[in-house]
C-alpha cells in the first residue's frame, strides 16, 4: 500500500547468492565463445543457480511488474548530481551493453536495461528510468521479449502502441528519440521460437515510424547478422545477445545517431 518512510524497493531486493550466480551469467554471455563450448557452460551454469532463486524471480515479478525498483537509488544519485546525456532504455540487450562496453557508459550515457523485459513494462517505467532523469536523448531498443511473448500475449498493435505512447513522452519532454531495430536472431532458445518474420515486420515500421516523426533510426543488423538473418556467431554466444566483439561493432552505429538526433532536435546546446 501507499506509504512514507523507507522505500518498499527494500524487501525486494535479491539475495547475495543470486546477484552473484547473475553477474557470472552475464560474463558467460559476454565473453566470446564457441557456440559448442558456451553451451556446455550455461548447462553447468545454470545447474549450479541458487536454490529457490526462480521462485525468488517470480516473488519479484508478482509484486514489481515493471522492476520499477531495479534503477531506483541509481536514478535518485543520478537526479542529486549532473543530468545524463544519453539513457539507454532496452531489455537484457541494453542491459548487458553496461558491462560488454563500460567504456561507453562512463561519461554522459547511462543504461536502463532490464533482462526479459517488453515493451508495456519498459512503458510503466519510462517516467522514472528515463523523463525524470532529463537526459538530452534516449536510446529505445526492445521488441525481442515481445515477439516470445515474456508477458503474456502481445500483437504488432500492442508494440507499435507502446512505442509510441514511449515516444510522445519522450518527446513532449524535450528528448530526442533514437529508435533501435530489433536486433537480428533466428531461434529464441527459452521459447524455441523463430523470430525473424517478426523482426522484419516491427523494424519496417521502426524505420517508418523514425523518418515520419523526424526520429534516427538505427539497424544494427548491418553490423551483427548473418546471411540468414541470424546473430553472427563471432558476434553472439546464444544467438540473440551480442557479446564484448558483437557492442564493440554496434558503438559506432549508436554514437554516430546519438550525435545525427541530437543535431536535428538541437537538444545537443540544452
Amino acid at each position: 500500500m501507499l506509504g512514507s518512510g523507507d522505500s518498499p524497493c527494500a524487501r525486494l531486493e535479491p539475495d547475495a547468492g543470486a546477484v552473484g550466480w547473475r553477474a557470472a551469467m552475464a560474463e558467460l554471455v559476454l565473453a566470446p565463445t564457441p557456440r559448442d563450448e558456451y553451451w556446455k557452460a550455461f548447462a553447468e551454469a545454470q545447474a549450479s543457480a541458487p536454490a529457490g532463486d526462480r521462485g525468488r524471480n517470480e516473488e519479484l515479478l508478482a509484486a514489481d511488474w515493471a522492476n520499477l525498483c531495479r534503477y531506483e537509488e541509481a536514478n535518485a544519485a543520478l537526479r542529486a548530481a549532473v543530468k545524463p546525456s544519453v539513457v539507454f532504455m532496452g531489455d537484457s540487450i541494453t542491459e548487458g551493453w553496461v558491462g560488454g562496453d563500460p567504456t561507453l557508459f562512463a561519461g554522459g550515457n547511462v543504461g536502463r536495461g532490464i533482462g526479459g523485459q517488453t515493451s508495456p513494462q519498459m512503458l510503466l517505467r519510462f517516467w522514472q528510468d528515463v523523463v525524470a532523469l532529463e537526459p538530452r536523448a534516449v536510446h529505445i531498443m526492445v521488441g525481442t521479449n515481445d515477439i516470445a511473448g515474456n508477458t503474456g500475449p502481445a500483437t504488432v498493435e500492442s508494440y507499435r502502441a507502446n512505442m509510441l505512447a514511449m515516444i510522445a513522452l519522450a518527446r513532449a519532454n524535450g528528448i530526442a528519440v533514437v529508435l533501435a531495430a530489433v536486433p537480428p536472431s533466428r531461434r529464441l532458445y527459452w521459447r524455441e521460437l523463430d523470430p525473424r518474420p517478426w523482426i522484419r515486420e516491427l523494424n519496417e515500421w521502426l524505420r517508418a515510424t523514425a523518418a515520419q516523426q523526424g526520429l534516427e533510426f538505427v539497424d544494427y543488423g548491418t553490423v551483427l547478422a548473418d546471411a540468414e538473418g541470424g546473430l553472427r556467431p563471432d558476434l553472439g554466444n546464444d544467438g540473440v545477445h551480442p557479446n564484448r566483439a558483437g557492442y564493440a561493432a554496434m558503438r559506432p552505429l549508436a554514437e554516430r545517431a546519438i550525435a545525427a538526433v541530437l543535431e536535428r532536435s538541437g537538444a545537443a546546446t540544452r
